[in-house]
């Protein structure tokens, strides 16, 4: 069994439905359509659609997340999103229907 891996968080991701980020972004509010089959987060979708390269910023992130906790982290992608711009991003709420329910 010791070659056996399963990666449940990848399968998730290519299974998972697309989202809606709502976020802001030079005072301006803003969506966009999500899914982890194209980006690792939000915030790299975000910087995409704006035409904003963050490969330095995901260099730095990567050395944080080897030495640091995940507060560390969130904290200097907070902090580094808040200075392109960006005052808000975040999913928006799923619509929770019943069981065979369907939206109209």
């Amino acid at each position: 069994m010791s070659g056996l891996f399963i990666d449940y968080r990848k399968i998730f991701r290519e299974t998972a439905m697309a989202r809606t980020i709502l976020y802001t972004y030079k005072d301006q509010d803003k969506e966009l359509t999500f899914s982890y089959q194209q980006h690792r987060n939000i915030q790299e979708a975000v910087a995409e659609a704006e035409g904003i390269d963050i490969t330095e910023f995901l260099k730095m992130e990567q050395q944080i997340e080897a030495v640091s906790d995940t507060k560390a982290v969130r904290n200097y992608r907070d902090n580094y999103f808040r200075k392109l711009g960006f005052s808000k991003i975040t999913l928006a709420q799923k619509e929770n229907l019943g069981v065979g329910k369907k939206n109209k």
